[in-house]
């Protein structure tokens, strides 16, 4: 059962990566330069003060390091299709069926 809910949710971030991929595309070709819409970007317009509250909280537990030299570079400066795509393949393998074990005794 656990399985299905991390396909699920693996596919559900491929297509919502692929809908930014669509949405930052079409807005390049309007503008006529090259828009990628960041994590923090995003994060920002959906929910404001969530992101707010997530920077004490990452720095309480990891320190000042953890935030500016991981979080925020490694994922919030990112292309939200590149997150959302990595999310997605992440989830799609934990997901994955076993492969059978042919041509071993099973005991």
């Amino acid at each position: 059962m656990i399985r299905f809910v991390f396909r699920f949710a693996g596919l559900v971030a491929l297509a919502l990566g692929f809908i930014f991929l669509v949405h930052d595309g079409t807005k390049s070709i309007a503008d006529q330069t090259l828009y990628l819409s960041s994590v923090s970007s995003t994060w920002e317009n959906v929910h404001q003060s969530s992101l707010a509250a997530l920077q004490p909280v990452v720095e309480r537990y990891a320190g000042t390091w953890g935030w500016q030299g991981v979080v925020k570079p490694y994922f919030l400066d990112q292309p939200v299709s590149l997150v959302l795509a990595i999310i997605g393949a992440i989830l799609i393998l934990l997901g994955r069926k076993k492969k059978p074990l042919i041509g071993y005794a099973r005991d």
